[in-house]
């Protein structure tokens, strides 16, 4: 049976099969009222302290015996997330629970019709496969902002109007900086009213939250702001960016030195190969994807959860390349993220501050950003040979005379 005819034997099915892969993640958020949700605890917890000027010296002390959380966004994000606070603890993380869901189905739906997939069964079947896949499911274990943001980025950013486009990475970006990659695919793609409008956004945010706290936004802007400790371990498992991966490779933190600096610029190389082909092509998703791959890759710490995007480049890969490389590297996404790799090498490290680690376990932690980086070399690859087929077919066009 070939794999056109799997998938339509199970899109026939895609409604049941959405439905029992929700009714079991909300069964387990049921009954797993410690479950962890760490991180949506310490939106909610934490954003009070906004007004008590004590933000970035709260700890979310419970369920963490090796790092008491902080809380590590720009205080925007902590007035977003204050109406958290006001609800009770079921209240705020059943909402989140299903505006996160809400988001998935968002992201894998418009990334299907940006590949020309109409098929709302399509959305559904992948929606229900996306929730049990490492990236998703932590994030919606721990209560993370990824698929919010990744909705809110991909909305924005595919929108006809630049004032949307905008307004939509800017904000993202006053939430969490991470977003503001994004502002690249504006630039590549000469959007330059849209990039005028993110920025504007952006320091609007910055303005609010200087209106109601210039304390705190002093502190965060002009002392916190880059320091990658304070969010957490780099060398751990779970921090799948460059410089986590390097730093367990030669056994301490590489820091912004001379390797780091060589593989963002490999990385930084690969997007730029990828963003030329995709701009000829004029594929928007292939250029979000880069561009996104690129932000996760060079930031100093990328948890596995904020690896969300993956489903978008999945999307692509299987449904517009169209090419046997874009397939080993949707099997290689599949693998990585359907086979919780990444929860197997955390619980294998005695301490998440740990860095050196046997050499098997430092080869296995380049997961993420080693099917990243080959992702951008198969954008490439499959958008130029399709761009050379393209024009040999106007070179050298079919004689219909002679048929």
């Amino acid at each position: 049976m070939g794999l056109r005819t799997l998938e339509a034997r199970l899109l026939a099915f895609a409604p049941w099969l959405l439905g029992l892969s929700l009714l079991g993640h909300l069964t387990m958020v049921a009954f797993q009222t410690k479950m962890t949700m760490v991180d949506l605890m310490v939106y909610r917890n934490a954003s009070p302290e906004l007004f008590t000027g004590g933000l970035y010296e709260w700890r979310l002390k419970e369920f963490s015996d090796q790092f008491a959380l902080p809380f590590t966004y720009p205080p925007f994000s902590a007035l977003v997330f204050v109406p958290l606070s006001w609800v009770p603890w079921a209240v705020a993380r059943w909402s989140w629970q299903l505006l996160s869901l809400a988001c998935l189905w968002f992201v894998t739906h418009r990334s299907l019709r940006l590949v020309g997939s109409r098929d709302p069964r399509r959305a559904m079947l992948w929606t229900g496969l996306f929730v049990w896949v490492e990236p998703v499911r932590t994030t919606l274990n721990y209560g993370q902002i990824n698929l919010v943001l990744a909705a809110l980025l991909l909305g924005a950013m595919v929108s006809a109007r630049s004032p949307v486009q905008g307004a939509g990475v800017g904000v993202a970006a006053g939430l969490k900086l991470t977003p503001a990659i994004s502002g690249l695919y504006f630039l590549v793609t000469r959007r330059y009213r849209a990039a005028a409008w993110s920025v504007a956004a952006f320091f609007g945010t910055v303005a609010v939250a200087y209106a109601i706290s210039p304390g705190l936004s002093n502190q965060y802007w002009f002392h916190l702001l880059g320091d990658a400790s304070r969010v957490g371990p780099v060398g751990s498992a779970i921090n799948q960016s460059l410089r986590g991966a390097l730093s367990r490779t030669v056994g301490h933190d590489v820091g912004t030195g001379p390797v780091f600096l060589v593989a963002a610029l490999v990385a930084a190389v690969l997007t730029g190969f990828a963003l030329h082909a995709a701009v000829k092509a004029r594929d928007t998703l292939a250029m979000i994807v880069a561009v996104q791959f690129l932000g996760l890759l060079v930031s100093p710490i990328s948890w596995s959860h904020h690896w969300v995007w993956a489903v978008p480049a999945l999307m692509w890969l299987v449904y517009a390349a169209g090419h046997r490389l874009a397939t080993a590297t949707a099997a290689a996404w599949l693998l990585a993220t359907g086979s919780y790799l990444i929860s197997f090498l955390l619980n294998a490290q005695p301490s998440i501050w740990v860095i050196p680690r046997p050499w098997h376990q430092s080869l296995l932690g380049w997961v993420y950003p080693a099917v990243g980086l080959l992702t951008l070399v198969t954008i490439t690859v499959v958008l130029r040979q399709r761009a050379d087929e393209s024009e040999e077919d106007v070179e050298h066009p079919v004689d219909l005379l002679r048929e």
